[in-house]
């Protein structure tokens, strides 16, 4: 971090309030808390496809039941990613996709942040009604916001992720959202088997995802970023 910012403290996470934004050209919202962009500059939906979808080797793993957790909701732009393969792959019943924010944005922000991605427009305007609540359910679809600071809030979620989608903004302005306990958390809370990819490489964090019980791979990142990575969780079998 630069300047006299020094972050959120866990005091500001006490409960969900709307971001603080500012708008990059009108259409890329940046929160001017964490001073970071809400998704690539570039183009955050390539971006969401190559970090989340294909380093959770997905739309592949699809099956009836499956469950993706988030770190950071953020403008829902992973979501209608994740639906858009879910239904271009043709599964049966309700993709399951819990996520974790302490700062949900507002319906209207979230819109125009999405207004930018034609490629997901019928989404837009599908989901556009039910931002706002905590709660969505579509034949193809069980959608769930968990707002308030994930150190707290993850523990106590009785799930477990077949693919997690690692999303919170960079970790030198957003340590709190990286940290080994939540790692150990994020870890605990996936499916034997089941994988979690992010955009950030950073040493620390593939560190405690390692030390949570991961298997740590990273990968080529997206656009000018050098590297991703990628964690997989042990199967039953592999503890045996």
């Amino acid at each position: 971090m630069t300047g006299q910012h020094e972050g959120p403290t866990k005091a500001d996470y006490s409960g969900p309030h709307d971001p603080e934004l500012s708008w990059r050209e009108g259409v890329t919202p940046v929160s001017t808390q964490f001073d970071d962009p809400y998704f690539s500059l570039e183009n955050g939906l390539e971006e969401t496809g190559y970090v989340f979808l294909t380093g959770n080797d997905l739309p592949a793993r699809f099956r009836p039941g499956f469950q993706i957790a988030e770190l950071g909701f953020g403008t829902g732009l992973n979501l209608l990613a994740a639906l858009r393969a879910w239904r271009a792959a043709g599964i049966e019943g309700r993709l399951r996709f819990t996520t974790f924010e302490a700062f949900p944005m507002l319906p209207e922000d979230m819109i125009r942040a999405q207004a930018a991605f034609p490629e997901v427009a019928d989404l837009v305007t599908e989901l556009g009604p039910y931002w706002g609540g905590e709660e969505i359910t579509l034949p193809d679809l069980e959608l769930r916001i968990v707002t308030g600071d994930a150190r707290q809030t993850l523990p106590a979620w009785q799930g477990a992720a077949d693919a997690w989608f690692l999303d919170g903004f960079a970790p030198a302005k957003n340590p709190e959202l990286w940290g080994a306990d939540l790692m150990q958390a994020v870890h605990d809370h996936t499916a034997p088997g089941g994988t979690a990819a992010t955009y950030t490489a950073a040493g620390h964090v593939r560190r405690a995802l390692a030390d949570a019980g991961f298997e740590v791979t990273r990968l080529p990142g997206y656009g000018r970023k050098r590297h991703m990575t990628r964690a997989t969780r042990a199967t039953e079998t592999e503890h045996d």
